[in-house]
């Protein structure tokens, strides 16, 4: 009988005041230190009793993170199968300003504010990289005033957002020809890029002036150049040093694993042409400033539905 209690226990009270709670809305941990505070311990029972609580403050934490990590991700997601890299051709700014009589740029900004939404739920979800189609090499050709609109749209954006970007531990990477950019865009860039290079929880990929050709040629040029210079040989050229080229070279993810387009459009618009070579594909019937969290939500349950076999 080594726990048998060699003293009398004091009268346990079971009448609850006015200012004392239900004893199951207690911690396990905090009920077990308030009993048995009020018994004589020896040396041996402080010690199980230690052991005791302390096990009963690790399995509350535990339910506690447990709930919380249900809170952060959607019923039906799998986190384990999320995909790490989505790739996003945000189309339909222009017709959902048209089908409100709205000028083109108010279908532009609606458009920025969904991307702020999406980029807030990857971050929330675990999805560690989102690249953007957002302003192609043919969208140069697009009236000069809408061209400027978006110019400004993007410097604005970008302005608007460094806190956002540097608070959240997000990084930002710009891809494309960049060199047609005006001039301070290109140095907002620069310096944005420079400011958020280490950040670790989230990257956002930003296509402008990019096309899939112009990656693939720029990438064939600086090895054509590499080997004139002798630090290859032609002979050397394969996919990996091709993918090292790329503008993507930026993430650790070049490849993405889905690609959604909005806009009810079926092409993938010289988006990337050769990162995306194994991508599961989803076309969305909404406009891009529609595009929220029940359709994005709809995306992944789809593509954590695929089985994905590389050929195989």
């Amino acid at each position: 009988m080594l726990f048998s209690p060699q003293f009398p226990l004091p009268p346990i009270v079971t009448t609850l005041s006015p200012q004392s709670k239900p004893i199951s809305h207690v911690p396990h941990h905090l009920r077990l230190k308030k009993l048995t505070s009020l018994v004589p311990k020896s040396p041996l029972c402080s010690t199980i009793e230690h052991a005791l609580i302390q096990q009963g403050k690790e399995e509350e934490e535990e339910a506690f993170n447990g709930r919380v990590e249900d809170q952060t991700i959607p019923l039906g997601l799998q986190r384990e199968t999320l995909p790490r890299h989505v790739a996003v051709i945000m189309d339909g700014n222009r017709r959902w300003a048209r089908l409100r009589d709205l000028p083109v740029g108010s279908g532009y900004e609606a458009g920025v504010r969904s991307l702020r939404k999406i980029v807030e739920l990857c971050c929330k979800w675990g999805i560690k990289v989102l690249s953007v189609f957002a302003f192609s090499s043919d969208n140069w050709f697009r009236p000069k005033v809408e061209v400027a609109f978006l110019m400004s749209l993007f410097e604005r954006g970008m302005q608007e957002d460094t806190g956002i970007f540097l608070r959240e531990n997000i990084r930002i990477s710009v891809i494309g020809d960049l060199a047609k950019l005006p001039k301070a865009l290109q140095e907002l860039i620069i310096n944005l890029e420079e400011a958020t290079k280490n950040n670790t929880h989230f990257q956002l990929i930003v296509a402008v002036s990019y096309s899939g050709h112009y990656d693939v040629v720029q990438a064939c040029q600086r090895l054509a150049m590499k080997a004139k210079c002798g630090l290859i040989e032609p002979s050397d050229i394969n996919e990996s040093l091709v993918e090292q080229e790329l503008e993507t070279k930026c993430t650790d993810f070049p490849y993405p694993d889905l690609l959604i387009r909005t806009g009810g459009e079926f092409r993938v618009s010289n988006f990337m042409l050769w990162q995306l070579a194994y991508a599961e594909l989803f076309f969305a019937q909404s406009l891009w400033p529609d595009f929220g969290e029940a359709e994005f939500l709809k995306a992944l349950l789809a593509f954590q539905r695929r089985q994905r076999r590389y050929g195989r």
